[in-house]
């Protein structure tokens, strides 16, 4: 069995009602609160852990001592320990007298199902822990094929959607290759086959439901100028709620015991998309609640389920505050809000986009290297998520200001570059700053530093050299 063994009656100790058995072992905490009292039943080699990392990482160890895991007497043993064969095996720092003893500092969604096998299977299945999957394969984010270099991949799209985590050999010591981890993004593939990381939402190593339940929490990804959902949220009258009043409410209830009108009083991300309420279940599936995937470049139903059933789901969730014929009318509109985008908008200019291709007016790789291409991606990926977004959850300063009316100054963009090229026969290709992928140019083509320097400050165009 991979990392440790489970704790039969983990489950059961965790919603005891603050109950703390008398164990035998007392470890101490050097800089816990004084009344915080921490007593656990420890193996020797854990208490020798907590006591060697108490010393040198004293923030982690309070986080674990205060946590429903140590209540339930789960020690880093059981989620950290590593089988010899394992792929991430490594040798513990400080082997304790135990040079067969192997650890590893990368805790997978599959080792949490040992104890929480329901949310890993939700987990497994949802958009969290296929992002990186999704982006790279169905969408095929030019990004991720060589516009962008790897550190700016590293150290910007991966950290939200995950990384592929490698190992090298330095020294003759195995060590994870730094641009692949640290690394918690949702999507991550690990190297227990596994996907994802539960400590995007519930940090290690408090692992705390209440945080995994506030709305920052899911603004660490779910922000900016392509997926404002953060900003939106703090926009609309639920976020004005939460502000004035979510000190108050209750965020530590036990899962698909936390209600409205008893914990809060208005709705954060987890209580509509996750959340047991109206009797739906709790769930670790975030699409499951989902008509349209908003997302998109064009207009799509949810199609990991049935778009009627998920609207269905959404609507019990609305009708826990809202009368049911607010809830209808206000979804039902969402839904013409984004046929008039897919048509109006998006259809239009995809059709200008592959005139374009067509009569080699624009080069289809690389991407980005035309002015077009730009505002192409920008029209759906951030002007239109805007104005969809915003549209769904009551930001409407979103849904106009960043949204439509961004999309419209994009779409005049779109149409005068698309008659000039129809006009003049030809394209303008531009300079990409770290782009490294496969066929992006001939090497020679100058440097944009050089190219400055002999035209006094005119720059000329050109797609940079890479080809790793």
């Amino acid at each position: 069995m991979k990392r440790g063994w489970c704790i039969t009656l983990a489950i059961a100790v965790f919603f005891a009602l603050g109950a703390m058995p008398s164990w035998a072992a007392k470890v101490p905490v050097p800089y816990a609160p004084k009344e915080l009292k921490v007593v656990r039943g420890l193996t020797p080699t854990e208490a020798k852990c907590i006591e060697c990392h108490s010393k040198n990482q004293p923030g982690r160890v309070h986080d674990w001592a205060q946590s429903a895991h140590a209540r339930a007497n789960i020690a880093c043993l059981d989620c950290h320990r590593a089988d010899p064969t394992d792929a991430d095996a490594m040798d513990c720092p400080g082997t304790m007298g135990n040079p067969k003893l192997k650890i590893t500092p990368i805790v997978t969604p599959k080792d949490c199902s040992r104890c929480h096998p329901q949310e890993f299977k939700e987990f497994e299945r949802s958009k969290h822990a296929r992002t990186i999957e999704i982006i790279r394969d169905k969408i095929k984010d030019p990004w991720l094929k060589g516009m962008a270099s790897a550190e700016e991949r590293a150290a910007g799209c991966f950290m939200c959607h995950g990384s592929t985590i490698k190992f090298e050999t330095k020294n003759g010591k195995k060590t994870i290759d730094p641009m692949t981890w640290p690394n918690e993004g949702c999507g991550r593939i690990n190297p227990d086959g596994s996907k994802g990381s539960c400590v995007i939402c519930h940090t290690s190593h408090a692992f705390s439901v209440g945080e995994a339940r506030k709305p920052e929490t899911c603004g660490q990804c779910h922000l900016g100028p392509d997926h404002p959902q953060k900003e939106i949220y703090f926009e609309s009258k639920h976020g004005l709620r939460y502000l004035a009043e979510g000190s108050k409410w209750n965020w530590n209830a036990a899962p698909g015991a936390w209600q409205p009108g008893q914990d809060f009083t208005a709705p954060t991300c987890a209580s509509c998309h996750m959340s047991g309420v109206g009797g739906l279940p709790t769930t670790h599936d975030v699409a499951t609640r989902l008509k349209w995937e908003s997302q998109a470049p064009m207009v799509l139903l949810n199609k990991d389920y049935n778009p009627e059933q998920g609207r269905k789901n959404m609507l019990t969730v609305c009708n826990q505050c809202h009368s049911p014929q607010w809830s209808k009318n206000y979804l039902d509109r969402f839904d013409k809000v984004m046929t008039h985008y897919g048509e109006d908008y998006f259809k239009p200019a995809k059709k200008m986009l592959t005139e374009l291709y067509a009569k080699g007016l624009l080069t289809k790789w690389p991407f980005f290297d035309e002015e077009f291409e730009w505002e192409f991606y920008e029209l759906w990926h951030h002007q239109g998520r805007r104005a969809r977004m915003g549209a769904m959850m009551m930001g409407p300063d979103y849904s106009w200001w960043h949204g439509f009316y961004d999309a419209k100054k994009a779409y005049m963009k779109l149409e005068t570059e698309y008659h000039r090229l129809l006009k003049e026969g030809k394209a303008e290709p531009v300079y990409v700053p770290g782009a490294t992928g496969k066929n992006i140019t001939p090497a020679k083509l100058p440097k944009p530093m050089d190219v400055w320097k002999k035209t006094s400050g005119t720059i000329m165009y050109g797609v940079p050299g890479g080809g790793k």
